[in-house]
């Protein structure tokens, strides 16, 4: 089984989860070689890492863009 390979740098968040958790079926099915299954691991570490990078970026810009203030949001009655 091949799996195209864009540079992981590139892609958007969502299509690095999604490729993420494609790897992670996978990985799950154990019907790959041993080769196979260390490449896409390896692939899936760089795309957890990648998303999680992704995800601290999001989160330190909404707290730059609310100057760092916590805040409850409540839903109006």
């Amino acid at each position: 089984m091949s799996f195209p390979t864009p540079p992981i740098d590139q892609l958007p968040y969502e299509q690095a989860l999604a490729e993420l958790e494609t790897i992670v079926a996978a990985l799950e099915s154990n019907q790959h070689t041993l080769d196979e299954t260390l490449r896409l691991f390896e692939r899936g570490q760089v795309l957890a890492r990648y998303c999680g990078s992704l995800l601290d970026q999001a989160e330190l810009k909404i707290q730059q863009l609310s100057n760092g203030e916590q805040s409850d949001f409540a839903l109006p009655r």
